[in-house]
C-alpha cells in the first residue's frame, strides 16, 4: 500500500518526485505529495485525491531543491485530506511511510506529554516527531533515524530528509518493500520498482532491518545492527508496465499472490492473543449492547456477498448470533425487519458500491446499528458507518476481486471472535486458539499459491468447456459460488456454484462427460467431508469429470477423481482462504489461455456505483 519515492542528484528534484510517484499511483489514489530541501530549508506541497492535484500545485509553486522526497497515500489511519498526506513534518525533519505503526497512541501520547504537538490524524507522523528529538541529542541523521525505530512496534518502509543534513536521505525498513535505484551523480529510492525505471535500471533491494544513506555519490546499507553491508546490486530488464505489476502478466495475477501480505495487513495490530481479544480500530459498541443484540443483517453484492455467507457461519459459530445475508441490491426493495437491536454490516471492497450504500442507509434510517467492512477508507460506506473494520489489502487494480475477498474473510472471523469475547461465548482459552489460527493463515496462503503449476495443468485441460459446476458443503458452499463467480467473470465459459446437498434437486441433470465439476472437499468439518465424498460419487456415475480440492494428507479422494489440487489443512472456518486460493488461480489462467483481457473483462467495472 502507498507509494514512495525519494532523490538525491544535481537536478530539481520535484519534477522526478512527480513522474516517480506517477508511476506508483496503482498503489494509493487518496492524496500526494512531497517534500523538497534547498539551502537547509523544507518546502512542502501536498493535495488531497488525484496526483494531478498534486502535480498542479507543483506546476504552478515549483519547489527547488536537488534532494526530495515523495508519497502517493492509501489512507490507513486517518481520513483522506492536506494534513493527512504525507510527507509529514516536524521542526525541520519530513518522513513518508508506508506501514502500520502498532503503538501510535501510546507514542503520540508520550510525546505530546513532552510538549509535541500533532498536526495530523496519522500514525506516520510520529517517526518525524521521534527523529527530531534524537537529533536534538546531537545524533546524526542516520543514527536519529535508527534511534527512533527502536521505539516503534510494527512495520515500516520509511525515507527521511532533514533541514540541518542537506545531502542526505535516509530510509530503513521492516516488512515493507523498498528498493534503491543507483545511477552516476544521483541515486534513487522507491517503494516499487517502476518508480526509477525512467532512470535507471541497477537496483538493490534492502532486505528487513536494512537502513541506505543516499547521497548524490554513493549509495550505503547498514544492516540492523549498523553494520556495513554489500547489497547485491541487480539489473531490472522489466517494461515499466510490467514493473507496475511486479513482474507479473496482469494486475489480477499480481494480486493473487499479494495475498499472504495483504491478510496479514487485515491482521496486523489487531491481534491480542494473549488477552484472547481483537483491536478493531473504531469499534464503539458497548458490552451492553453487543449482549442485546438480537440479529446481524450483512449486506454486500457479488464477490462481498460470498464473503458475508462464510461470515454468517463464523458469528453464528463463535458468536452464537443469527446472522441473515442479503442481497443488498433487493434489500430495499422489500419492506425488511429491521430493529434498533439489529447490527446492519455492509461489506465492500471500494465503499463506493451503490446497491450496498443504499442498503446500508436504509438498514440505518429503520434504527439498525451499521459497521462498514470495507478497504477505502473515506469511502462513502465508511463515512455513513456507525464504524468500520478496514480490510488493508492496498489497492485492487483487476476487476476480478481476489484479496478483497480472502481479507474480507479474515475480517470476519476477528469481528467474530470479537463479538464472541463480549458476547461471553468464546472462552479466553477459545479464544486464544481462534486468534492462532489466524496467524497462521498467511503462512498457509503462501504454501498454496505453490499449487500453480498442478492448476495450469488443470486449466490447460478444460479451458475448452462450456459449462463448470462448482460443489461445495458448509463453508465451502461460499468457495463454490466465489470460484464459479472467478471463472464466469474473466473466461465467459458459464459456471454454476452449488451447496453439495442440492445437485440432486437439479444441477444433477446437467452432468455427462463434456461437463468438468469442481469439488471443494476438504477434511474439516468431517461431516461435510464425507457428505461431498457421495457427490463425487454420483459425478462419477454420470461420466462427470471431477477435479477436486483436497487437503494435503487426503489418500482418498484422489483415486476417485480426474485431477486434484492439494492445500494445506485449514480449520473448518478459516478453510475458505485457504481453498478459494487454486480456485482464483483456475479462473485467472483459463482466461489468460483463451486471450481473454483479464484485468478488464468485457462488460464489467471495478466499482458499481449505479444501481
Amino acid at each position: 500500500m502507498c507509494g514512495i519515492v525519494g532523490y538525491v542528484g544535481d537536478k530539481e528534484s520535484a519534477p522526478i518526485l512527480v513522474s516517480g510517484l506517477k508511476r506508483l499511483e496503482y498503489r494509493g489514489y487518496d492524496s500526494a505529495g512531497l517534500a523538497v530541501l534547498h539551502r537547509n530549508q523544507l518546502n512542502v506541497v501536498r493535495a488531497t485525491g488525484k496526483l494531478r492535484n498534486l502535480e498542479n500545485r507543483v506546476v504552478a509553486e515549483p519547489p527547488k531543491g536537488t534532494i526530495g522526497i515523495g508519497h502517493t497515500r492509501w489512507a490507513t489511519h486517518g481520513r483522506p485530506s492536506d494534513e493527512n498526506a504525507h510527507p509529514h513534518t516536524y521542526e525541520g525533519v519530513a518522513v513518508v511511510h508506508n506501514g502500520i505503526i502498532e503503538n501510535h497512541l501510546e507514542l503520540k501520547a508520550t510525546l505530546k506529554g513532552r510538549g509535541h504537538a500533532f498536526s495530523s490524524e496519522t500514525d506516520s507522523e510520529v517517526f518525524a516527531h521521534l527523529i527530531s528529538e534524537e537529533l536534538k541529542r546531537g545524533l546524526e541523521l542516520p543514527k536519529a533515524v535508527r534511534a527512533a525505530i527502536t521505539h516503534v512496534k510494527g512495520t515500516y518502509a520509511l525515507a527521511v530528509v532533514a533541514e540541518n543534513d542537506p545531502e542526505h536521505i535516509v530510509c530503513t525498513k521492516d516488512a515493507s518493500p523498498m528498493v534503491l535505484g543507483l545511477s552516476e551523480g544521483q541515486n534513487f529510492v522507491a517503494s516499487d520498482v517502476p518508480a526509477l525505471l525512467e532512470h535507471t535500471r541497477d537496483v538493490i533491494f534492502l532486505e528487513e532491518g536494512d537502513l541506505a544513506v543516499l547521497s548524490a555519490a554513493k549509495a550505503e546499507v547498514f544492516d540492523r545492527q549498523g553494520r556495513p553491508v554489500n547489497r547485491p546490486i541487480r539489473r531490472i530488464d522489466w517494461t515499466p508496465m510490467m514493473a507496475e505489476k511486479g513482474g507479473h502478466k496482469h494486475f489480477m495475477h499480481k494480486e493473487i499472490h499479494e495475498q499472504p501480505r495483504a491478510i496479514a495487513d487485515t491482521l496486523r495490530g489487531r491481534v491480542l492473543r494473549t488477552q484472547g481479544d481483537v483491536h478493531l480500530e473504531g469499534f464503539n459498541l458497548e458490552p451492553e449492547v453487543v449482549k442485546g443484540l438480537t440479529k446481524v443483517t450483512m449486506l454486500a453484492c457479488g464477490t462481498s456477498w460470498h464473503s458475508g455467507l462464510a461470515g454468517k457461519l463464523m458469528i453464528e459459530s463463535l458468536a452464537r448470533l443469527p446472522v441473515e445475508v442479503e442481497l443488498a441490491s433487493e434489500f430495499r426493495y422489500r419492506d425488511p425487519i429491521v430493529e434498533k437491536s439489529h447490527l446492519a454490516i455492509a461489506i465492500s471492497q471500494s465503499g463506493e458500491t451503490a446497491d450496498t450504500l443504499a442498503a446500508l442507509k436504509e438498514a440505518k434510517a429503520r434504527g439498525a446499528r451499521t459497521m462498514a467492512v470495507c478497504n477505502v477508507i473515506g469511502s462513502a460506506m465508511t463515512r455513513e458507518a456507525d464504524f468500520t473494520v478496514l480490510t488493508n489489502a492496498g489497492p485492487e487494480i483487476g476487476v476480478a476481486s481476489t484479496k478483497a475477498f480472502t481479507t474480507q474473510l479474515v475480517a470476519l472471523y476477528m469481528l467474530a471472535v470479537k463479538l464472541g469475547r463480549m458476547r461471553g461465548t468464546l472462552s479466553l482459552e477459545a479464544a486464544q486458539k481462534h486468534l492462532t489460527y489466524l496467524t497462521e493463515v498467511p503462512k498457509m496462503v503462501e504454501d498454496v499459491l505453490r499449487c500453480e503449476p498442478e492448476v495450469k495443468k488443470v486449466a490447460r485441460a478444460y479451458l475448452g468447456a462450456r459449462d463448470f459446476l462448482f460443489l461445495g458443503r458448509g463453508p465451502m458452499h461460499s468457495v463454490a459460488l466465489e470460484g464459479a463467480l472467478k471463472l464466469k467473470e474473466i473466461s465467459y465459459i458459464h459456471a454454476e456454484g452449488y451447496a453439495g446437498g442440492e445437485m440432486k434437486h437439479g444441477p444433477i441433470a446437467l452432468i455427462d462427460e463434456t461437463l468438468p465439476v469442481v469439488v471443494i472437499a476438504p477434511k474439516e468439518p468431517k461431516v461435510a467431508y464425507e457428505k461431498i465424498l457421495g457427490n463425487i460419487e454420483e459425478v462419477r456415475a454420470r461420466g462427470g469429470k471431477v477435479i477436486a480440492i483436497i487437503d494435503e494428507g487426503d489418500q482418498h479422494v484422489p483415486g476417485l477423481a480426474d485431477a486434484v489440487i492439494r492445500i494445506p489443512s485449514a480449520p473448518a472456518l478459516l478453510a475458505p482462504v485457504v481453498a478459494t486460493i487454486p480456485l482464483q488461480l483456475l479462473a485467472y489462467h483459463v482466461a489468460d489461455m483463451r486471450g481473454n483481457d483479464v484485468d478488464q473483462p468485457r462488460n464489467l467495472a471495478k466499482s458499481v456505483t449505479v444501481e
